[in-house]
């Protein structure tokens, strides 16, 4: 006597259910902070990657000024997207060894001086006879680099004020 076909989606079903489960119970300490991005450490990430794109879709290399400012967005927008990966992953409170607050004073600080550099350099570097075509995207890359610049100017300080309150104690 042959034995009745069991459905394909009660086989499905099972099968998904099982790796739920064991998907589930393996991973169960990855925690996710979506909430981390509209917070001000947050913010910086989408300001830095306009900077970046509004100059590299321009031929910015008939104007060696506008190297620096390309490195100094591009390393950071990447250093800056790293430590989104940690912090929105909450990978930090694995790693107790870090000081993370120092890591993040340091990090915002130098972030600071290095865009306020690099912006000042892109808007003295923006001028109109230069190339038209390209004056719109280099005049936005310039409002955007102060843009970023402030964001990590009030990164600095909150990192400060949380290092300053971790050393206290």
């Amino acid at each position: 006597m042959e034995e009745p076909q069991r459905s394909r989606s009660h086989t499905v079903t099972t099968t998904a259910s099982s790796f739920t489960e064991n998907f589930s119970t393996s991973s169960s300490s990855f925690a996710y902070d979506k909430e981390f991005l509209r917070t001000l450490p947050g913010i910086p990430r989408v300001f830095g990657l306009l900077v970046w794109t509004l100059i590299a879709g321009t031929e910015y290399f008939r104007v060696p000024a506008f190297g620096w400012v390309m490195f100094v967005a591009v390393f950071y927008w990447v250093l800056t997207v790293f430590f989104l990966i940690i912090y929105m992953t909450m990978t930090y409170t694995r790693i107790p060894q870090v000081p993370w607050t120092t890591v993040g004073l340091c990090f915002n600080g130098s972030a600071f001086v290095l865009y306020l550099i690099a912006a000042i350099v892109d808007a003295s570097s923006v001028t109109k006879e230069r190339d038209s075509h390209n004056y719109n995207s280099w005049a936005a890359s310039s409002f955007f680099a102060f843009v970023v610049t402030i964001c990590y100017a009030g990164n600095t300080y909150f990192s400060f004020l949380s290092w300053r309150s971790r050393t206290t104690q």
